[in-house]
């Protein structure tokens, strides 16, 4: 009963970086054991607009390259966010119900707002709860109008926060992290860059992934479980607390995904 399997996968979408491409994350995500994600289904979609400007992965990783949006160098005015917000809603109300987020840098941030709207009601009324959100170097939005909306309460959606030491955005994603109800920080000593796990980190996630999948299954059993309410939490004992951040530090022009050059390292690692 092949189709009634693949019925219970659980759906991720999965959100590139600034001008790259959702093949390229597929191709970076490829790095990581299969085994992590054997029960989800991944769609890597590509980005709303083409790149309007040079891709830091010319030459590594073949083109087209795209872009969610744009912004300024403070990265407090956006260009086409609104836009870009439609078209996903409507990519995922069509393509879905998704289960779920993982994205990088831009596609990260990016993923934390539609779950944060979606909590307060803003966008995605119709669609079941998201319920996991896997971010690596995510980030959150600067401006003032859509963080009183987006990061109003706590965001009650089981989320992992892959944190590269050498990041140049550690502290943003340290500071998104915060955003969310008991989330799980995965360390490691790269930059930014979707990193190549170590064994520590690959028991971590897939932990948290099994825990989530295995929840999911019990509830399409129809068994009644309390977890939604906060008490069957991920890897309790192991779960990293993000620790105190600072001010937030200013997200430079290249930001949000641009600098794919700090990690493009991770493609052929």
């Amino acid at each position: 009963m092949a189709t009634s399997q693949s019925e219970k996968k659980m759906k991720i979408l999965c959100l590139h970086g600034f001008r790259t491409s959702g093949s390229f994350l597929q191709k970076q995500i490829s790095k990581w054991d299969p085994s992590i994600f054997s029960q989800f289904d991944l769609d890597f979609p590509d980005g709303k607009y083409p790149a309007g400007g040079k891709s830091e992965i010319e030459g590594i990783f073949p083109p087209p390259y795209f872009e969610w949006f744009q912004f300024d160098n403070d990265f407090t005015e956006y260009t086409n966010l609104e836009e870009c917000i439609s078209y996903l809603c409507d990519y995922i109300t069509t393509r879905g119900p998704f289960d779920g987020f993982l994205g990088f840098s831009q596609g990260a941030t990016l993923s934390a707002l539609l779950l944060g709207y979606q909590a307060q009601g803003k966008v995605l009324k119709e669609h079941p709860p998201f319920k996991l959100f896997v971010s690596v170097s995510g980030s959150k939005f600067r401006d003032p109008i859509i963080c009183d909306v987006a990061y109003k309460d706590i965001i009650k959606v089981k989320s992992v926060h892959f944190i590269g030491a050498k990041d140049w955005l550690k502290e943003p994603s340290e500071d998104l992290a915060t955003a969310f109800d008991s989330p799980l920080i995965i360390r490691h000593p790269q930059g930014h860059t979707v990193p190549r796990l170590d064994e520590a980190a690959t028991q971590q996630l897939r932990a948290w992934a099994t825990e989530i999948f295995s929840y999911h299954s019990r509830i399409l059993n129809g068994e009644n479980h309390e977890s939604e309410k906060g008490e069957n939490k991920v890897d309790d004992e192991e779960e990293a607390k993000p620790e105190e951040v600072p001010n937030k530090t200013q997200v430079q022009q290249d930001g949000i995904g641009i600098e794919v050059n700090r990690e493009v390292e991770a493609v052929n690692a």
